[in-house]
């Protein structure tokens, strides 16, 4: 059972330190907006996040996977936003005169970007369906791995934040600090695009 509690912990923390949508918009939420928005930013992914392998648990997982035009979709809504928010950051303290309109980005921003992602769900359903851990209940290896998922997610999540802030802290001047954001954004963009080839692909396929 241990090793099979390190095996799952290393496949979940592989999985969620390497830059993707949600840790990297956290970055950027903290260079944009500073880290009280980056805490609500946070609290909404992790609302989020939780919902989306409570729905994994419950079956929604299966539904997506047989149901090609769903999947599209989820997969259309989720890059519309992710432009939508690395927009918001990229003009994030710019001096044009509609940015100054650009709403901060909050608690709900998260939910609904971890809602319509769907590796998302493809994570954790993996997650939850290929690392048995051993317990004769499976209501308790479902409670076990939550436990650990949060204790990996938490701080994962937090360390991105302080990236992101201490770059806004560093009084750096206002056009650097712009080409930051916008760095920042052209980074979720690339996201975007990886996930639009592995979104066709998945339709294809």
């Amino acid at each position: 059972m241990i090793e099979a509690l390190i095996y799952f912990t290393g496949a979940f923390f592989l999985l969620i330190i390497t830059p993707g949508p949600g840790v990297l918009s956290v970055a950027g939420v903290g260079s944009g907006f500073g880290y009280r928005t980056g805490v609500r930013y946070i609290a909404g992914l992790w609302l989020g996040t939780n919902l989306v392998a409570i729905a994994v648990v419950s079956g929604l997982a299966v539904v997506l996977e047989t149901v090609p035009e769903l999947q599209l979709v989820f997969l259309v809504v989720s890059v519309a936003f992710l432009f939508y928010l690395a927009a918001r950051i990229a003009l994030a303290g710019s001096t044009i005169a509609f940015a100054r309109a650009v709403k901060v980005p909050g608690a709900v921003d998260g939910i609904f970007l971890q809602f319509v992602n769907p590796k998302a769900y493809v994570v954790h359903g993996t997650l939850f369906v290929s690392f048995p851990l051993g317990f004769e209940s499976t209501t308790t290896e479902i409670i076990v791995k939550f436990v650990l998922i949060n204790i990996i997610w938490v701080p994962v999540h937090f360390a991105w934040l302080y990236l992101g802030v201490s770059l806004k802290r560093m009084a750096l001047a206002p056009a650097t600090q712009r080409r930051i954001n916008i760095l920042m954004a052209l980074a979720m963009v690339i996201v975007v695009v990886l996930a639009l080839l592995q979104g066709q692909g998945m339709l294809d396929g």
